[in-house]
């Protein structure tokens, strides 16, 4: 894989080559300068010694020395000379680099100059090989750093494939023991402990749902029987239907305990796709219009799958508008209401318990479209949600392929 131009291990990378470049350049051009000011200096004592020693054996000889022009002399070093009476000065050529070393004396000016060439090629040199050998150590340290760089970056790779799978809600993953004691493995210790109370607290939770639905299920049973022996009446009807609606609570309930926990194990058999959808939504006693195109006959749990169907199209009428539409091509299963729509949270997190997404609570628990998800896993089909372009909700439930057809 291919790492992300913004990943960390590249601004590792090029941080450390900046600061490689960096150091190479401030190097080179401090070494460049003390090179330079050294040459001129020694180039400076080279022509006046020259200019001595020329005066000097000019005299010995009983000549005049090496008597100049002031025209053959640079315009800089003519005004140092008139000023001071004696001066150098560095004249870079053409033809070739030269030091000047001038004096007047009794009226006469006298000069010479010294070659440069070889304090040129020397600097010239010496420039070439701090190029050169930065860029070479540039190309060994760029590898070496990706290199070296790729370990902290496979680890917290490693540790965000973690947090992944934990959002996703694989609440068993985790990063596992990591060697060193850097920033990295504390990261990795801190998820995997994140992890395992985020499973304790989940545990409790689901523990506690079982109990509380355990506890009330037999009272309950009490409480339904004596409900229906009431005398006949408007307020035997309302308590009859609050009973019913608390026992369809209690028995949800239960059902999301037993998910929860992975009790829950698929027993497939081949199913007519259309008609079993088509008894689902009369089971319901709600209206829907039921259409089927190119249905197969799959294998899968019906009973489960009736309780998918079933629930969806509550779902549609309690939440959503008339009509409700139920489309079978193939091994999927649409429901489709035309009302606002899914709210964005369920949308971007999918189904929560006690969470309708509506601003009337008392109009539902939140717990269909859990336990539709829930059963969904458990026979291997995935439920998708979205809302129309032109308004109203979309649950797309798709069947995965027979083992028979999976295994050729």
């Amino acid at each position: 894989m291919v790492p992300h131009p913004r990943s960390l291990r590249w601004k590792i990378v090029l941080l450390v080559a900046l600061a490689c470049a960096s150091m190479a350049l401030t190097v080179g051009v401090l070494v460049h300068d003390s090179v330079l000011r050294r040459s001129m200096n020694e180039g400076a004592i080279r022509a006046g010694a020259s200019l001595e020693k020329a005066l000097e054996e000019a005299a010995a000889a009983g000549e005049e020395g090496p008597l100049v022009s002031p025209g053959e002399l640079p315009d800089p070093l003519l005004r140092q000379v008139e000023h001071g009476g004696e001066a150098t000065f560095y004249e870079d050529g053409p033809p070739a680099p030269v030091f000047w070393a001038a004096r007047r004396e009794g009226g006469k000016l006298y000069a010479v100059e010294v070659d440069m060439t070889a304090d040129l090629l020397t600097r010239q040199a010496l420039d070439r090989h701090m190029w050169k050998y930065s860029l070479l150590t540039l190309g060994v340290v760029v590898p070496v750093t990706a290199l070296a760089s790729e370990l902290p970056a496979r680890r917290l790779r490693r540790v965000a494939r973690t947090a992944r799978r934990i959002t996703a809600g694989d609440l068993d993953a985790r990063t596992g023991p990591v060697r060193g004691g850097d920033e990295v493995a504390e990261i990795s210790a801190v998820v995997d402990s994140m992890a395992d109370s985020l499973q304790r607290r989940i545990d409790t939770e689901q523990r506690f749902t079982a109990d509380v639905a355990h506890e009330l299920r037999t009272p309950l049973m009490g409480l339904v029987t004596s409900a229906e022996l009431l005398p006949e009446g408007e307020v035997t009807d309302l308590v009859q239907g609050r009973v019913r609606v608390l026992r369809d609570l209690v028995e949800d309930l239960l059902e999301i305990s037993r998910l929860d926990a992975g009790a829950e194990r698929s027993r497939p058999g081949p199913v007519d796709l259309t008609g079993l959808v088509r008894d689902a939504v009369k089971r319901t006693g709600l209206a829907a219009r039921v259409s089927g195109q190119n249905a197969a006959v799959v294998e899968t749990d019906p009973r489960r799958l009736d309780r998918i169907v079933s629930n969806l199209v509550v779902n549609a009428h309690r939440h959503g508008a008339g009509p409700v539409e139920v489309a079978v091509a193939g091994r999927t299963v649409t429901v489709r209401d035309h009302g606002p729509g899914f709210p964005a949270d369920l949308l971007a997190h999918g189904p929560q318990r006690f969470r309708t997404g509506t601003a009337e609570r008392g109009r539902g628990h939140g717990l269909g479209l859990t336990i539709a998800s829930g059963q969904a896993k458990v026979i291997g089909a995935a439920l998708d949600f979205a809302n129309a372009p032109d308004g109203g909700a979309v649950a797309t439930l798709s069947l995965p392929p027979d083992r028979a057809s999976a295994d050729a």
